[in-house]
């Protein structure tokens, strides 16, 4: 996953190169192209794709799949718009681009020597907002060092990254990126989100994804695709085509299921004929919503667990996501998507489905006919396995549930919003009845390096102890008794120690060390 070495090559800015006949056109983008309005993105207004040339094929002639055959005449009958207008962003420097070749009418965006130097071309996307529609990927990962991860797991746990993310989706821009290790054996992703595509696999993975994009943004109808692109709606429309055309989804009974809304995507599964024929089809009066959520009520805390951390990893309009930081058996929030607006005006219904967890664990009831808001109600789970999707597909263990939220607008499913929750089971937790009945925390084992128990620095810690949870007799928490080596000591339900000394816990900044939770003993012993 490390970038190639290639040599740069020093064009002026903002020069439109026209390609000769059979091959792409190339428009720089330059340092002098770019503004920033406030504190936000920078953005480059006036960058667009160029209007296809009518001397050229729309695809490749020695292209002889039967989807490049389905696009070519679908494209020359009139009835889908093409590649014009449309950009293309490799984001990794051409260590794994699009064949030029392939669309001799897409636009390739590039870069002059100033931005390439910030590195504003490189990596992961969304520094520079391009109002125009864009598709592009970056096979790049961070390899090194104890934060090594994919760039969409970068984004999901770097400050400011979700936001980022849903701001190209609602402007327009799609990315692939590849998971490259980090879902293997383990789904490493504290969260899912329909922002971006994820490919499994490392460099080169993601190809078969640019290609299938591409077709089905030039199968678009003209007027179809102004429509999603005024609306801000392309990316929503490109991400329920694809998942609505994988190979092991025919009905819509699957569409609403697991098996089309994955964290990451395998190649084999696509069916981009599927997919093109769709968008062809797909009128402007039809087109789907957006799902946007909010939180009507919050059952995660703004501080919690005994380093009191945040345990609301992100909030954005299509994906919101929960780190499970307490010591409770039972969470509950009140979500609702009633700020959703279908583009048509039709009257719209929502599904609310459990695509990943256990359905005895997780209980989701519509609080209206509708379903426009639900009540979700989960309980902790251990890491748990994913079994494989397709034969050539692997089972994976995973620490997180998800559930999509679908409006339907009676034609067409929207794309997925997501509402993810991830646990924390580095840590071994135990849970056993009380009096009542309802579970409750018996035992946490904190200390995941000495277990060798991989965590994600970025949202956890470890720390090098045992507690041993104890109750009064009508339920209520007395203390804990903690196991640290030879050393066993005595807290009172409020933390502190027994003896009424005041506890405090602290994590030491060190970044070449995973974070390691510490506490200290304040006052006199009584």
């Amino acid at each position: 996953m490390r970038p190639l070495t290639i040599r740069m090559t020093t064009i002026a800015a903002c020069v439109v190169c026209i390609a000769g006949a059979g091959q792409t056109a190339d428009l720089m983008l330059g340092a002098k192209d770019l503004r920033r309005i406030g504190t936000g993105p920078l953005i480059a207004p006036d960058i667009k794709g160029l209007p296809a040339n009518p001397d050229l094929p729309a695809v490749d002639p020695n292209l002889q799949s039967a989807e490049a055959r389905q696009l070519q005449g679908l494209i020359a009958r009139g009835v889908s718009q093409g590649f014009g207008g449309l950009l293309y962003d490799n984001r990794d420097r051409d260590h794994s681009a699009l064949k030029r070749s392939l669309f001799p009418n897409l636009t390739f965006l590039t870069y002059d020597e100033e931005l390439k130097r910030r590195g504003l071309d490189y990596g992961l996307a969304g520094r520079i907002l391009i109002p125009a529609t864009v598709f592009g990927n970056s096979s790049t990962a961070l390899t090194a060092g104890l934060r090594a991860r994919s760039q969409v797991r970068l984004a999901m746990t770097t400050p400011g990254g979700p936001a980022q993310a849903y701001r190209d989706y609602v402007a327009n821009s799609l990315y692939v990126y590849p998971e490259h290790r980090d879902h293997d054996a383990v789904d490493m992703y504290p969260a899912n989100w329909p922002y971006t595509l994820v490919s499994q696999g490392s460099s080169g993975s993601d190809k078969p994804f640019l290609s299938a994009v591409a077709m089905s943004l030039a199968a678009l109808p003209a007027d179809t695709r102004q429509a999603l692109e005024e609306t801000g709606l392309i990316v929503p429309t490109l991400q329920m085509l694809l998942r609505r055309n994988l190979g092991m989804v025919r009905s819509r009974d699957t569409y609403l299921s697991a098996a089309a809304h994955p964290t990451v995507f395998m190649s084999e599964w696509l069916q981009p004929g599927r997919m093109i024929g769709q968008a062809a089809a797909l009128r402007p009066e039809d087109i789907p919503p957006m799902v946007r959520l909010n939180i009507v009520e919050d059952g995660f805390a703004n501080k919690a667990g005994l380093a009191g951390r945040d345990e609301h990893l992100f909030d954005t309009p299509s994906a919101i996501a929960r780190i499970w930081r307490n010591l409770e058996w039972q969470r509950e929030m009140i979500v609702s998507a009633e700020q959703t607006k279908d583009p048509n005006g039709r009257e719209l219904r929502f599904d609310w489905v459990l695509l990943r967890g256990d359905p005895e664990r997780v209980r989701i009831k519509p609080l209206d006919p509708a379903a426009t808001s639900a009540r979700i109600t989960l309980n902790w789970h251990d890491m748990f396995l994913l079994p494989a999707r397709s034969t050539d597909d692997a089972a994976r263990q995973t620490s997180r549930v998800d559930i999509g939220v679908f409006a339907w607008n009676g034609r067409v499913d929207s794309a997925p919003a997501m509402i993810s929750v991830s646990f924390p089971t580095h840590q071994e937790r135990t849970y056993e009845p009380g009096p009542d009945g309802m579970m409750r925390l018996a035992r946490i084992d904190y200390d995941a390096i000495g277990r060798g128990a991989y965590y994600d620095p970025l949202l956890h810690w470890s720390a090098p102890w045992v507690d041993r949870l104890s109750y009064l007799p009508d339920g209520t928490l007395a203390g804990w008794t903690r196991d640290q080596g030879a050393a066993v000591t005595r807290f009172d339900a409020k933390g502190n120690l027994v003896d009424g000394r005041e506890v405090t816990y602290q994590i030491p900044s060190n970044p070449k060390k995973m974070p390691l939770l510490e506490y200290r003993v304040f006052g006199q012993q009584d």
